[in-house]
């Protein structure tokens, strides 16, 4: 696949831009909708292979089916001319609504077609989609990936044209670490983005996966088991050597000589000698003591 001749900082504000005219909600941006509006029958249009979105839940498609049915869309479906094909668009934000549409019995669909190439067509899908929660945390995260791997995307980068922290992004991708079973939890929705996030802590991510599932484990459960098993598997503190007769003997000399608490450590011939006060006082006849006298 050919990328783009123009740099991601060259696309990012045009990008920028076009999407809070596409998807704002200001009565210019109503209008700006509204010019580059029309409908098309809804054979002309085809799925986007690089929807970031891969799940949509039948419930929830019956749902809008019947809302589409009865009020039509009222969301413009976001495409670009689909590469090769006449009178065909490809979908970049807007999947669900067609699909929706195909199970109300609708023949025409309102479109708004822009000019984008693969890599603002992504970016734009994955946008629209996060903006809107439309995204489940496996599907941003892949999603996250692609523009990385296809268009040497940095975090940083992401963090930028997404409008996410830079720190949201990194554990959005991480996610992509865990194993397939917790993978195929996670897009399911029978466990969260917070579990998924605490599993990686875990050597055997799969099997606290089943717990959660299993008994309801909430998000701090997982942070407490996981922190429980951390402490256990963490090696005990060393006791301290035990010191000879010799070195207690001394310490006992010294500060009782003193009157300050003295402390010996050491290692073969080296060694530490530390001597405790508790009042600038002390301290000062303890330099009368060492200093020799004038």
């Amino acid at each position: 696949m050919m990328k783009s001749s123009k740099s991601a900082d060259e696309l990012r504000p045009r990008l920028g831009r076009g999407l809070a005219a596409l998807i704002g909600d200001s009565e210019d941006q109503a209008h700006a909708r509204a010019r580059g509006q029309k409908k098309v029958p809804i054979e002309f249009l085809r799925p986007n292979p690089r929807n970031p979105r891969k799940c949509f839940d039948e419930a929830e498609l019956d749902d809008l089916a019947a809302s589409v049915k009865e009020k039509g869309i009222i969301q413009p479906i976001l495409a670009r001319p689909a590469p090769g094909l006449v009178d065909a668009y490809e979908i970049i934000a807007g999947e669900r609504r067609w699909r929706a549409a195909q199970r109300a019995g609708l023949h025409e669909a309102p479109i708004i077609v822009v000019e984008a190439d693969d890599q603002q067509a992504l970016e734009l899908a994955i946008i629209e989609n996060v903006q809107r929660s439309d995204l489940n945390a496996l599907e941003e995260a892949s999603g996250y990936d692609r523009l990385s791997a296809e268009f040497n995307y940095s975090q940083g980068d992401l963090a930028k044209v997404i409008g996410k922290s830079r720190s949201h992004v990194a554990n959005t991708l991480r996610l992509l670490k865990l194993p397939e079973k917790c993978k195929r939890l996670l897009g399911e929705g029978l466990i969260t983005a917070g579990h998924a996030r605490a599993l990686l802590g875990v050597a055997d991510p799969d099997a606290l996966a089943e717990r959660i599932v299993a008994q309801g484990l909430s998000v701090r459960d997982v942070e407490r088991i996981v922190q429980e098993a951390g402490d256990a598997e963490r090696p005990a503190p060393r006791k301290p050597k035990e010191k000879d007769a010799n070195t207690r003997s001394l310490e006992t000399a010294l500060t009782s000589g003193l009157g300050l608490k003295v402390t010996i450590t050491g290692k073969g011939e080296k060694g530490e000698l530390r001597i405790a006060y508790r009042t600038l006082e002390q301290l000062d006849f303890l330099c009368q003591r060492i200093q020799p006298s004038s």
